[in-house]
């Protein structure tokens, strides 16, 4: 029989082939534990994003990866942890729509941004629906704001404080409308809705998922949905685009966020890994069942977002911001 001399060799060869074409997200990257953090406590709809997608995420990635809740000032406890953190992948982070609209609220940030955070992926978005008391006379959006326009500072809203997800699509009706509704702060948005049904406070806003059961029940009036198209979910609400503001939309919005400086590879690992867990059917299907759309980004997507958010919300909150 003749010697084969390269046998052992073109054996490497063809293995470190293999090993190359596998995804990189099969490939482990690191015996320390992955932390993903969430902005806000465990419950809230963060933290429910965050954990139906963690353990999927692990798998992909061959990594532990532990959710790790830091909640206080709208996000940006957890987000200067994670400006801090090594940009080595091991530490993410969900955020929503708030992350956009700190710089417009807080004059002094301990981190930048636009310059120490970068973008992995958006991850779902869901339109908020406008509530009010069903005794409450206006029956569309129109009327509301002809209401307020007449009676400036007199009606109330509430909302889940000050940078909540409903505080903020507020006060972007308020400025695009030209009215004066006053700010009730409450500790979440179920006891702000408490209050609109019981009819302490005329008005509040909510996403589709919490508010929907309420409004079939007839405890509120579904005066507009603030999204770009009426939803599967409420088909007989109109847009607030529609009935009163052309060009109005607002989302609450989530994406997936790693500190800024990670190398190019490390950030494809991420979004790659992201994106196989958003596309997934059963992964959109749980979003959907909660009246949300998955929506997979590029980082550059990501961060262009982002980018837009803040200068939204600078435009939009800075000069009240300013006052305060």
């Amino acid at each position: 029989m003749k010697k084969q001399p390269f046998a052992p060799a073109l054996s490497l060869v063809l293995a470190s082939l293999v090993l190359a074409s596998l995804p990189a997200a099969a490939q482990p990257q690191s015996a320390r534990p992955m932390r993903l953090l969430v902005t806000y406590p465990p419950g809230g709809a963060t933290d429910i994003s965050a954990r139906l997608i963690a353990p999927r995420l692990g798998e992909i990635l061959r990594q532990q990866l532990i959710v790790d809740n830091r909640p206080g000032a709208s996000g940006m406890i957890a987000t200067t942890l994670l400006a801090r953190a090594a940009p080595d992948g091991l530490t993410i982070m969900v955020v929503d729509t708030a992350h956009g609209a700190n710089p417009a609220l807080n004059d002094n940030m301990p981190y930048d941004t636009l310059k120490d955070i970068a973008g992995v992926s958006l991850l779902m978005r869901v339109p908020m629906l406008f509530l009010v008391n069903p005794a409450f006379p206006p029956r569309n959006l129109k009327e509301l704001i002809a209401l307020a326009k007449t009676n400036p500072g007199k009606y109330n809203y509430g909302s889940a404080g000050t940078g909540s997800t409903m505080y903020l699509l507020a006060e972007l009706f308020k400025v695009s409308a030209g009215i004066d509704l006053v700010h009730v702060a409450y500790k979440g948005g179920g006891p702000a809705l408490a209050d609109v049904m019981g009819g302490q406070i005329p008005i509040t806003v909510l996403s589709t998922a919490a508010s929907m059961p309420h409004v079939k029940a007839g405890r509120v009036r579904a005066l507009a949905i603030s999204g770009r198209e009426r939803s599967p979910v409420a088909p007989d609400v109109p847009t607030v685009a529609e009935s009163a503001l052309p060009g109005f939309e607002f989302y609450l919005w989530q994406a997936v966020l790693a500190p800024a400086g990670m190398p190019q590879a490390v950030v494809v690992r991420l979004n790659s890994a992201v994106t196989a867990v958003l596309t997934q059917v059963d992964t959109k299907e749980r979003f959907v069942s909660m009246g949300a759309e998955t929506t997979p980004s590029t980082p550059q997507q990501t961060d262009a977002y982002i980018r837009a958010q803040v200068g939204r919300w600078m435009k939009t909150l800075k000069p009240s911001a300013a006052s305060r």
